[in-house]
């Protein structure tokens, strides 16, 4: 008896967890159902033939500061969705600060949900916070699906979202390990940093020098290693804490990091001057020496994945210079096409891209499993959440042409290679109808 599919996606290259080759994708029930040779005889309701368009998996971007409820003007579900999914990503999952009320508890959580549900175009999963105060209320977050805890060890740049001394990050580190709990870490040492001497970017790069990202790091394995907690270091900026990231990988501690598309793809060289607050974002975007350093970095496996850490704000909080605008990059839509551009130059191929922007991610918060939910890889069973990727194809950065609510990103006029032409989320193609869903751990 003949299988009937509702979908078969063929492309001559598809990016599939052995490597890139041409291949036809069924998809039945939101699922990937068979992946046969490119010309397979297959019958279904609707059929798509790319060519030589790439097909890759859904992008899984796990640091996505959507910012909705309390500050929907910076940003918000249906407007970052819809981003997200313009540039290859079919999963986010939403920082719990910046937000008004932040995810701290249960309750907020709630709120949180209750704004997203019936709006988002991708998948949305949450974060929580740790803050002062609320180790009580992280394994009630933890049962209630959040994917795991945000902190800070600086100051957040929000009021409600403070940092966690280092006696207060003992605590939730501890209490999060005993229930094999995930601790993501804004690893800056507030004792290495200090006020911008004046508005310019060597002023601002100044003043959050390497050695905070790097001692902060080294802090965060030191207490990982007294609990037993499984850590994670959000937006790497500074090669100089690869070393002890591989260290501590070497002897088995469950710490890993992540990089962002702005510090593998921009360099402080490339800052114009003092009112391109475009760029300003924390940690900073640092010299081309340390990008490339950032690159070895990501293939040698010390960082494990790539996120974007899209933070945006309104336009009138980045006016001003260094010294006084919000940090902060936008760049969801524009993820893919940017670590495409700089990957390519270097010699790496799509594989690795989607090692990086879909594996990795999902791996880290538990999507890649046998859970209701299993993202970012084209194989049986798994989602199929799928992207048609013009990969030779170049375009030219507009940014009042983005789906984000803010036209603000330091890539504005920028030549990205590689083009998004459809996303499907489960089987069904992503348009201005919002069929996300709201994902638990």
């Amino acid at each position: 008896m003949t299988e009937t599919y509702d979908l078969v996606i063929r492309s001559r290259r598809a990016v599939l967890p052995y490597g890139e080759r041409p291949a036809a994708v069924a998809v039945r029930n939101g699922r990937i159902a068979a992946i046969e040779e490119a010309d397979a005889p297959l019958t279904a309701a609707a059929e798509v033939d790319l060519g030589d368009i790439a097909l890759l998996p859904g992008l899984v971007d796990t640091h996505v500061h959507i910012n909705e409820p309390g500050r929907t003007e910076w940003e918000g579900f249906a407007t970052a969705t819809r981003a997200a999914a313009a540039g290859g990503v079919t999963t986010v999952v939403d920082m719990p600060l910046n937000s008004l009320p932040p995810t701290v508890n249960v309750e907020s959580l709630a709120v949180k949900q209750a704004a997203a549900r019936g709006a988002v175009h991708v998948d949305v999963g949450f974060w929580g916070g740790a803050i002062p105060g609320n180790v009580a209320d992280l394994r009630p977050l933890h049962e209630a699906g959040v994917f795991g805890f945000k902190c800070f060890i600086s100051d957040s740049g929000v009021p409600e979202f403070p940092p966690l001394s280092p006696e207060r990050q003992y605590e939730a580190f501890r209490e999060i390990a005993s229930f094999d709990g995930l601790v993501i870490v804004h690893a800056e040492d507030p004792a290495a940093l200090r006020e911008p001497a004046a508005g310019d970017y060597a002023s601002f790069l100044e003043s959050r020098p390497p050695s905070a990202e790097r001692s902060a790091v080294e802090q965060v394995i030191r207490v990982a290693e007294q609990t037993g907690v499984r850590a994670h270091i959000v937006h790497l900026a500074a090669a100089d804490a690869l070393e002890p990231l591989a260290k501590a990988r070497s002897r088995g501690l469950r710490v890993t990091a992540e990089t962002c598309p702005h510090y593998l793809t921009l360099t402080a060289e490339d800052v114009p001057g003092p009112d391109a607050t475009a760029f300003k974002c924390c940690p900073p975007i640092r010299d081309a020496g340390n990008r490339e350093e950032l690159w070895n970095g990501l293939a040698d496996g010390v960082i494990s994945c790539v996120v974007t850490d899209h933070s945006p704000c309104t336009p009138d909080l980045k006016r001003g210079d260094f010294a006084t605008a919000w940090g902060g990059v936008s760049s969801l839509q524009l993820g893919l096409s940017a670590v495409w551009t700089a990957a390519r130059a270097r010699g790496h191929g799509l594989s690795s891209v989607v090692r990086w922007m879909a594996e990795g991610p999902a791996a880290l918060v538990g999507l890649n499993g046998d859970g209701a939910r299993r993202k970012g890889r084209i194989a049986l069973g798994y989602d199929a959440d799928l992207v048609a990727f013009a990969a030779d194809a170049s375009h030219v950065v507009d940014a009042a042409a983005l789906h984000h609510r803010n036209p603000v990103t330091p890539y504005a006029g920028r030549s990205l290679r590689g083009v998004v032409q459809a996303t499907w989320l489960r089987g069904e193609i992503v348009d201005d109808t919002p069929r996300g869903a709201l994902l638990n751990r």
